[in-house]
């Protein structure tokens, strides 16, 4: 049952970026085409499951072992872009058709700022190994959610005759509130 409500918080109630406002520059930049969108919503389940796991590993064998709990922030950001550029040298050697897939959203991702807010909520949250995988796919497939379905509104949008002031960013932002607004709905189904 904890792992269901971690699931349902990350997904919908706690949504990483209509609800924290975290991942907004990939969630605005990358959503005017579903296929981005898709693309770029890969990367970040991928990225952010492994980079929570390596931060969770080496924030308890390294920084709280040595007592160095203090450098937590920048530590986290050395190992996701390392990590990172790891993943994309293998993929690239391995499996270059998952490389070309990932294409250009692998090294954006060290970048999202969602990336980082997981692997330091893990440890706010006190959650151990398990729970940390599992909130860190939760919250990316909320992450994903909310941006294919972002996306989704958008490519429909460009259907629709809107006047000229409104065109690109205000609607885009508009459309982000109100999807945001909708997610709030949420709210009152985990504590």
């Amino acid at each position: 049952m904890e792992y269901l409500m971690i699931i349902v918080a990350g997904i919908f109630v706690n949504n990483i970026v209509l609800n924290q406002f975290l991942g907004i520059c990939p969630f605005l930049g990358v959503s005017n085409k579903l296929e981005n969108a898709i693309g770029m919503s890969a990367a970040v389940v991928f990225v952010m499951t492994l980079s929570t796991t390596a931060t969770y590993l080496v924030n308890k064998y390294v920084l709280v072992t040595n007592n160095l709990s203090f450098m937590q922030t920048i530590v986290y950001i050395l190992v996701i872009a390392a990590l990172v550029q790891v993943v994309e040298i293998i993929l690239k050697k391995t499996s270059p058709a998952l490389y070309q897939a990932l294409g250009v959203y692998l090294p954006l991702i060290t970048t999202n700022c969602a990336i980082l807010a997981v692997a330091i909520l893990v440890v706010q949250k006190n959650f151990n190994l398990m729970q940390s995988v599992v909130f860190a796919i939760a919250t990316s497939l909320g992450f994903s959610f909310a941006l294919i379905v972002f996306s989704g509104i958008r490519e429909q949008l460009d259907l629709v005759n809107i006047p000229k002031a409104m065109k690109g960013v205000p609607l885009s932002l508009l459309t982000a509130g109100l999807l945001s607004l909708a997610f709030m709905g949420f709210s009152g189904m985990v504590k």
